[in-house]
This record gives structure tokens, C-alpha cells and sequence, in this order.
């Protein structure tokens, strides 16, 4: 046994010693790197062997190296924050796959919150939603099988499968005093980033659902659709951002961009490495992916001026706070509704080899005033919780959060929402009537309240700019 440590200790010592002259001749070669690399943690790395060595010859079974070194790649990610993971080769596919708006499974946006799955937000029009799953909700079970210990990956294999298949989770949620069962049937989710409608002559409704490769093109044919289909001049226009779990950062400029002058800055980003530190303008170098035609560019121009209302709540997150952020900081739109969710860090894909990945947090979002999304989220200029009246998670409720400002300590465990799922968990698994489960609200419909509030502000605006006009003219 002492021979193996031994041994694993000095091949992981020249791993060590490759990687720093490898890295070394980068550093001759490239003059742009400036500062000397941290020295490796030797002490760390010689118990890292031990366990290594420890486990290899004790563990109850005997355990496959890969298995080993994949679960401590895990480990090393999984304790940064809630969104850096190791990405196998099936998970790198699938998210591949995702961004382009095509996907089996449930339609529901989860993270990992003390070892059990968390509802970001359900997407609209799948399973998921229609089954009345709500953002915050806890999975405790999935069919028989208990979430506590599994990893996030190992939980969304096991909620995604064949189409036409069922799944039934156990849910607990705040304020009620059992669990809740919700048999769902796995379906292709096709989502449908972009919808539009005319609420009435000369007031518009854009909703973007999800930002995805052609979200950006989809919103330009949907705004020249508006504006065609207008009998009279567009007097105002809703963009609704609700439940929008974010997506692609450049259909987010791209969205952006449509509304806003251009070279207007959107967002930027601030990291440790240079490429980690951005400024995204409305420009097409920052929106479109390769070589193509400027959808924006032929838009009408009155999509500059006319007034605007952006719906938010505690499912806006990411990508879609990026654009009610540039939107409010630049006062072209009134932001309506609730806190946003406040996913403002930026995950890049680092591809390891073997089809694998790592998504890993690089870097911050910032309005164009400076402000921090992460962790803080979106400020509505208008608060108004008529679609948001019980509290939803949030980005500052989970555990290891990054923290909005820019200090050497990033990670924060959050013991009361830790004590909070320990004790959901451990509520016994009876059933609840599922007569209680209300049918969701559908974004858009006549039913939408803060839809209409939305509308009813942009004819008050009207209004107040005709009385300007008016007063103007007769000074003249």
C-alpha cells in the first residue's frame, strides 16, 4: 500500500512538473502573460494520493480509476457554485442540443440546493408547466427513487427519457404541509422562443421564452410582423421576459440591440482573464454568429422609440436580465413586475477532450450603469406582484451563491435554506389531493393582469404625450 502512494505521488509530481514546463514554454512563447502561476498545493495533492490509495485498496468494492477521478472533477466543481459542472459526453451533447430549442424531457430549469433538485422555472408550454410545477418547488423523489446524494446530472438523466413515457415526482413546497405527486409524460420539448400578438390596434406583446441560436431572427420577424399587421401606428409595445430562464449571451445583445441605438452598450463583463472581460454593444460583430445578413437592420425605425413596458419576476434570469437591465438603464422601457432571479455570472465552456466538458463561472455581469446582476437581480421600475404574490427562489437562496461584489471571498453557504431542504426531505412521503394544483397562468392570455396593467401604463403615456403636444402648439 505505502508502494502505491508512493508511486501515485511521484506520477502525479511529474503530472505536476510536465504541466508547469509545458505551461512555462507557453509563457516564453506568448510575452502577453505576465504574471507566474500560483505554486501547486503540494501538501493538498500528496492527501488527495492518500485518499486516492485509501480507497483503491479499502473501499468495500473495487472501484474503476475513471470513476474515481471523474467524481473528484465533480467534487472540485460542484463545490465552486451552483453552476460550474463537469460535463460527461452524453451531458455536453444535450447541451449542445438545448441551445438550439429542441430537447426531450420535462421543460423544467433546475439547479442542486443541499443535495436535493430545485425549481428555477418551468418552461412554458411543456410538461412541466402544464402540470402546474412552480419555481422554488423541491424534488424530493423521482418515481421511487430518493434525490438526496445523487449528483444534478445524475437527477436530470433520470427525469429525462424516451418520449411518451412517465415520470412521477415527489415534490415538496413551501406552504404546504405534505408533498405533492405530479406523474408527468416525457415529451420532445420544442420551444418557441419568440411569440407575438397585436393586444389591440397600435399596442404590441413580444414574449421571448428562452434565448436560443435564432432568437434574435425570430424577434425581428415577429416585430416586422406586428408592424404590418397594425392598422394604425404603433402607440406602444410589451415585451414580456417573465419566466425566462436566460439562455445564449449573444441572442441577448441581439435582442437588446433591436430596441436600442446603435453601439449603444448592453452589458459587460468582468473576470480574472482577459477573455473574460467583455463589452457588448449593439453591434452586429456582437450579435450575429458568423458571417450573415443584419436581420435588425431593415426593422422599422419607429422600434427605437415607441414606448415600451418589459414584464420581469422571479423567473427572469441571466440573458433575460441582461436586456430588461440595458433597456432600463438606457430609459428606453419601463421595467414592470418583480425582483428578478439575479444569475448575473458568466459560465463558459471549456471542452476537456473525449467529447467532454467543464462549465465554469468566469466571470460577473454588469449593467451599463455598473450595477451587479449576480445575486441582486433586476430592480422593476414599477413593483407590482399580481402574476409573483408568493416569494419565488432566487439566486441569493442557494447555497455557494457568488456574490455580487468583487472580493477574494466568493462563496457563501446559506444555513437556513440548508436547514429549510433538510427538513422538506425529511417530511413524511404521504400524498396530496391533486385537485389543489392550480392550472398555471398562461403569459399573454386575457387572463394576464399585469399585461393589462402593462398596457393600461403605455395609454397613460399616450396620453400624457399628447397633452405636451398640445400645449406645445399653443405656445407657438
Amino acid at each position: 500500500m505505502h508502494n502505491f502512494i508512493k508511486k501515485l505521488s511521484l506520477i502525479l509530481s511529474g503530472v505536476a512538473a510536465g504541466v508547469m514546463i509545458s505551461l512555462n514554454f507557453s509563457a516564453v512563447a506568448d510575452k502577453a502573460l505576465k504574471a507566474e502561476l500560483p505554486p501547486l498545493p503540494i501538501e493538498e495533492l500528496r492527501a488527495f494520493t492518500q485518499v486516492f490509495g485509501r480507497i483503491k485498496s479499502d473501499y468495500v468494492e473495487p472501484v474503476d480509476d475513471k470513476k474515481l477521478i471523474t467524481e473528484a472533477i465533480n467534487g472540485m466543481l460542484v463545490g465552486l457554485d451552483p453552476h460550474s459542472a463537469y460535463l460527461d459526453s452524453e451531458e455536453y451533447k444535450e447541451l449542445q442540443i438545448g441551445t438550439q430549442g429542441e430537447f426531450g424531457g420535462l421543460g423544467i430549469q433546475v439547479t442542486m440546493e443541499d443535495g436535493l433538485v430545485k425549481v428555477i422555472s418551468p418552461i412554458e408550454d411543456t410538461p412541466a408547466f402544464r402540470a402546474g410545477i412552480k419555481t422554488g418547488d423541491l424534488i424530493i423523489k423521482l418515481d421511487d427513487t430518493a434525490v438526496k446524494g445523487m449528483t444534478l446530472n445524475e437527477a436530470i438523466k433520470l427525469m429525462r427519457g424516451k418520449p411518451n413515457t412517465s415520470i412521477t415526482l415527489t415534490i415538496a413546497r413551501e406552504g404546504e404541509g405534505e408533498p405533492l405527486e405530479f406523474t408527468l409524460m416525457r415529451a420532445i420539448i420544442k420551444i418557441e422562443s419568440v411569440k407575438a400578438k397585436l393586444v389591440e390596434p397600435g399596442y404590441g406583446y413580444l414574449r421571448v421564452t428562452q434565448f436560443q441560436e435564432q432568437t434574435g431572427e425570430n424577434l425581428a420577424q415577429a416585430i416586422e410582423k406586428l408592424f404590418k399587421e397594425s392598422k394604425t401606428p404603433m402607440k406602444g409595445l410589451v415585451l414580456d421576459l417573465r419566466n425566462d430562464p436566460g439562455g445564449l449571451l449573444n441572442s441577448a445583445v441581439a435582442v437588446s440591440a433591436a430596441f436600442l441605438p446603435a453601439n449603444a452598450l448592453i452589458v459587460y463583463t468582468e473576470g480574472r482573464t482577459s477573455d473574460a472581460k467583455m463589452r457588448l454593444m449593439a453591434n452586429p460583430e456582437y450579435y450575429l454568429r458568423g458571417p450573415g445578413k443584419d436581420f435588425i437592420a431593415g426593422l422599422p425605425s419607429e422600434i427605437k422609440t415607441v414606448p415600451m413596458v418589459t414584464l420581469v419576476n422571479g423567473g427572469s434570469a441571466s440573458a433575460s436580465e441582461i436586456v430588461a437591465g440595458a433597456l432600463q438603464d438606457h430609459k428606453r422601457s419601463i421595467v414592470m413586475g418583480t425582483q428578478t432571479f439575479g444569475k448575473g455570472s458568466v459560465q463558459t465552456i471549456l471542452p476537456l477532450g473525449n467529447n467532454t466538458a467543464i462549465k465554469l463561472t468566469t466571470a460577473r455581469y454588469y449593467t451599463p450603469n455598473g450595477q451587479s446582476i449576480q445575486a441582486k437581480g433586476i430592480t422593476p421600475d414599477i413593483i407590482d406582484e399580481t402574476d409573483d404574490a408568493s416569494r419565488q427562489l432566487r439566486e441569493s437562496d442557494l447555497s455557494r451563491h457568488l456574490r455580487s461584489n468583487k472580493v477574494d471571498e466568493v462563496l457563501k453557504i446559506d444555513a437556513t435554506d440548508s436547514q429549510k431542504a433538510n427538513e422538506s426531505d425529511d417530511k413524511p412521503k404521504s400524498k396530496k389531493s391533486s385537485s389543489k394544483k392550480k392550472t398555471p397562468l398562461e403569459f399573454g392570455s386575457n387572463d394576464d393582469l399585469l399585461l393589462t396593467k402593462a398596457i393600461k401604463h403605455l395609454k397613460g403615456m399616450d396620453a400624457d404625450a399628447k397633452r405636451k403636444s398640445t400645449k406645445t402648439a399653443k405656445k407657438k
